[in-house]
């Protein structure tokens, strides 16, 4: 049996490092009154974020974290069980699952708060723990045979099996209401993080929904429509000096004695894009 460490991938690393900056910033500088303000404004307050639309809250709860076990555990998740999906998946869709799992996380504890299933809509939820139990819900998927060792215990198991355990251990203690630990954000996680490997495209939401290809559609756009407008300009300054020349409908330059040019294609004298 060989001990192997995963790398400390580019994505992972930038997680890490936020998580700990904030966790240190709050431990060494965080008076009493300033760490009740972040919970407050920062954490996930369930009717703060409903009715007085502090929708950022959805997100940076998840940076904050409550002592160091709680911090630590969470950004071992996301090292260990992470790096192995920015690995082979990239950084992009590796942090569109960690992002999902964020995300779906607040919004499975805000519908349950209001409900009133084991929470109530004014307690504050931290941690980045939707994020991890999404990463460990899709590594059970997609990486269900590997095998990892349960520290501290000397043994492997397959990480489907694992992911197992972690489900069933995880609702009975939302179910129990056992300690602070925000369970309900923990399963949240797990069904996001499914609903994410079950059904986002191949190459992520961001491929299928690329604001890119938009972006770029608008620039050449843009682009073509300046080279019309110049190629305009261009024809009245050289009619006020007595000389004709002129562009077709793309702003393309018409040699004379050439006939109008037909489609997208180009002389060799035309502009270029």
């Amino acid at each position: 049996m060989t001990l192997s460490f995963p790398p400390f991938t580019k994505a992972v690393v930038w997680l890490l490092g936020i998580n700990t900056a904030v966790f240190l910033g709050l431990t060494a500088f965080g008076s009493r009154s300033v760490i009740e303000w972040v919970y407050a404004n920062l954490g996930l307050v369930p009717e703060t974020t409903v009715f007085h639309l502090a929708v950022w809250q959805i997100v940076t709860y998840s940076f904050i974290h409550v002592g160091f076990w709680h911090w630590f555990g969470n950004i071992l998740g996301i090292w260990m069980f992470g790096s192995t999906f920015e690995s082979s998946w990239g950084a992009r869709r590796f942090l569109e699952l960690f992002g999902t799992g964020v995300v779906g996380a607040a919004l499975t504890t805000i519908v349950l708060s209001f409900a009133h299933i084991l929470i109530t809509p004014n307690i504050p939820t931290v941690g980045a723990s939707g994020g991890v139990f999404a990463i460990l819900m899709a590594f059970g998927l997609v990486f269900g045979e590997n095998e990892i060792m349960m520290i501290p215990f000397p043994f492997l198991i397959k990480a489907k099996y694992f992911v197992l355990i972690l489900i069933v251990v995880t609702v009975a203690f939302a179910i129990s209401g056992c300690g602070s630990t925000a369970y309900l954000a923990h399963l949240g996680g797990l069904l996001f993080g499914y609903l994410y490997v079950k059904f986002s495209p191949a190459r992520g939401m961001s491929g299928k929904f690329s604001l890119s290809e938009s972006y770029y559609g608008l620039q050449n756009s843009y682009h073509r429509w300046r080279r019309r407008r110049a190629a305009r300009k261009f024809e009245v300054y050289m009619r006020e000096h007595d000389r004709k020349v002129e562009f077709d409908e793309h702003g393309n330059y018409i040699p004379p004695d050439d006939g109008p040019r037909k489609g997208n294609g180009g002389s060799k004298s035309g502009w270029v894009n």
